[in-house]
């Protein structure tokens, strides 16, 4: 499978698995991602920061100093009464109580309460019982409707006040965290649907037709977008009284400020410690329920709330399924740090625009998106580490493979330049040349294994001099070798390199064959030849490629070995060579000639000159033992 094919595939999975995300967590699975979405919500509502509310609620609470002169909890009807009475003389829009009126009292304070509710616009709370602890029931219907949290019952409050005032339900959805994100705006039973408390009262105080749409809300003229399920999502303004709050118990003393109430929605509830309506909020660990409903009801008359509809929902999608595509086609694209960059920064762009959008009044789902596109980016990620890896392997093989073959600075010279010798090179190389005597009769009477035994050894001792003095071998040619100074560029010392290297094989090389049995060793001899001169260099090939050195530079060191032998001598090494490498003689080496030779191939002569060891080849043995 070629690697666009392989990337195709993956980007094919990646939208999948992101669609498949979407649509899961869309019908109800993936619960953890609730809480994790409740989480970030949490984090990008503290990053917004407090906001000032419009100043259209007042909320009257029923706090700890008012539970303390009355002596108990819940406030009694009659003082409720006087509550409410206060109240409506200063002209409030209209006045909701966030209290469940739904137990008989005394009958005096019950008397009393529903007279006073009949002398002004009031909103009363009633609550939906429902069959266990989740409010989003299977829908048991079709159409827009069915989506509706499905209540058992609703428990209205008591018909005696229920008859001087509309009645919505006050029950709010928590997120997995426990902290409300949104408040629903319609409930049903098996046979009615109620409109929210929130709902009725911002309807009460617009004094504005309510239309039920498809997918939205109609107050007036004004769409109030809404959740797929018509709850309206909810942002916090601020911590717990960051909207105007008054105690009922400046009421009692007579220091209620009249601007507090007049033409102001006024919501009256309780915050008492211990009351049980106290949910978590981002800014405060408990904040009383009285006051999400009020910031619900601020929403609705200022239309400032938060928009989390379908066409949000539409982008959340598209969102889970490019946003995992775009991060694993960039890894692929660049499989190294600028891929890894440039994901990183697409995923910083993305939540620095996700955090834009809800700060300005768009919620778009982060928890969903990030499952989305962490696991296959993180698999992705890990395949490419794999893969890298085994590159990485495979490449260091062939390193190793080419080492074998190449001199550690050609070698080093080819990964930087893949075109090196790509064009042939005309310059000056220093050449040796050297070959095993004897070899072709032997391998005819011994053992092979035996043979390539000798063999491996003659080339190491071969491979040993050449990259001790920086030179390259060019090509073992059997049972012997060429190896060439020069590559990758030519050097001011590669004859002297070039002369050490065949005084090193000649005392190497006779070492060695002293040390192999009598039977082999007797039977063994080598030639060397070294020049210097002009050569050119290239690489030869096309799938399988070497490099080399021609010339007759290259012709007269392979014929230097016969000039040697002919002169009953071991190393032949040619005037020019000397002369470049800047020779005076050596205290443990004898240098004689000069003798002009005839070479094969060439039609002039050549200065050759034969060296040897002083001391002898017991010696020269010995020297070459205590250099290995």
């Amino acid at each position: 499978m070629t690697r666009r094919v392989q990337i195709l595939v993956a980007l094919a999975l990646t939208a999948l698995w992101g669609a498949g995300i979407f649509a899961a967590h869309a019908g109800g699975h993936l619960r953890f991602l609730d809480r994790l979405e409740a989480t970030l919500t949490d984090w990008r509502t503290q990053v917004r920061g407090v906001q000032r509310p419009p100043d259209l609620v007042t909320i009257v609470a029923i706090d700890d100093t008012v539970v303390k002169r009355g002596g108990s909890y819940p406030l009694p009807r009659a003082d409720l009464a006087r509550v409410v009475d206060t109240i409506v003389q200063f002209k409030p829009k209209v006045v909701a109580i966030d209290l469940l009126l739904v137990d008989r009292s005394a009958a005096i304070g019950d008397a009393t309460l529903a007279n006073t509710l009949a002398t002004g616009p009031m909103v009363l709370a009633a609550a939906a019982i429902f069959p266990s602890a989740s409010e989003n029931v299977a829908p048991g219907s079709a159409g827009p409707l069915a989506v509706l949290p499905q209540a058992e019952r609703f428990l209205l409050p008591l018909p005696a006040f229920a008859d001087h005032a509309e009645v919505g339900i006050v029950n709010v959805a928590t997120g997995q965290s426990g902290s409300p994100l949104s408040v629903p705006m319609l409930f049903r039973t098996r046979d009615k649907v109620e409109l929210s408390f929130p709902l009725r009262v911002a309807t009460r105080a617009l004094d504005k037709p309510l239309t039920i749409a498809p997918d939205h809300l109609m107050l007036g003229d004004r769409a109030v977008p809404t959740d797929t399920d018509f709850a309206l999502p909810i942002t916090y303004y601020g911590p717990r009284r960051t909207i105007r709050t008054v105690s009922a118990q400046s009421i009692f003393d007579g220091t209620l400020n009249r601007a507090a109430i007049e033409n102001r929605i006024v919501v009256i509830g309780a915050s008492v410690a211990g009351g049980g309506d106290f949910y978590p909020t981002p800014f405060d660990s408990l904040m009383p329920g009285v006051e999400v409903v009020s910031t619900a009801i601020t929403h609705l008359v200022a239309g400032d709330g938060i928009v989390r509809d379908h066409r949000v929902h539409i982008a959340d999608a598209l969102a889970a399924i490019l946003l995992p595509m775009l991060l694993v086609g960039l890894l692929a694209w660049r499989r190294s740090a600028l891929g890894i960059m440039a994901a990183a920064a697409v995923m910083i762009a993305w939540a620095g625009l996700n955090t834009f959008a809800f700060t300005h009044g768009v919620w778009l789902n982060a928890a969903t998106t990030l499952a989305a596109a962490v696991p296959p980016v993180a698999i992705f990620a890990g395949v490419q580490l794999w893969a890298g890896g085994r590159r990485t392997q495979y490449l260091a093989a062939k390193s190793r493979s080419l080492a074998q073959f190449q001199a550690p600075a050609v070698q080093e010279w080819l990964s930087r330049d893949p075109n090196f010798l790509s064009k042939p090179v005309r310059q000056d190389a220093a050449i040796v040349f050297i070959d095993l005597s004897g070899f072709t009769s032997l391998s005819e009477r011994i053992d092979p294994d035996a043979l390539q035994e000798i063999l491996q050894a003659f080339h190491a001792r071969i491979d040993k001099a050449a990259v001790d003095c920086g030179g390259m071998i060019t090509g073992f040619l059997g049972d012997g070798a060429m190896i060439l100074f020069g590559l990758p560029a030519a050097m001011p010392d590669d004859a002297a390199r070039a002369l050490k290297c065949a005084i090193d094989l000649h005392r190497g090389v006779e070492h060695w064959i002293a040390s192999l049995p009598s039977a082999i060793g007797g039977q063994l001899g080598f030639k060397i030849g070294a020049h210097f001169g002009e050569i050119v260099a290239s690489r030869l090939g096309e799938t399988h490629q070497h490099i080399t050195a021609t010339g007759d530079t290259v012709n007269v060191a392979s014929r230097l070995m016969e000039v040697a032998v002919r002169n009953d001598a071991r190393l032949a090494l040619s005037n020019t060579l000397l002369d470049t490498a800047d020779f005076q003689g050596a205290p443990d080496g004898v240098l004689s000639g000069p003798l002009l030779a005839q070479v094969r191939g060439r039609s002039g002569v050549v200065t050759v000159w034969f060296w040897r060891d002083r001391d002898g080849p017991k010696q020269a043995a010995a020297k070459a033992e205590a250099i290995d």
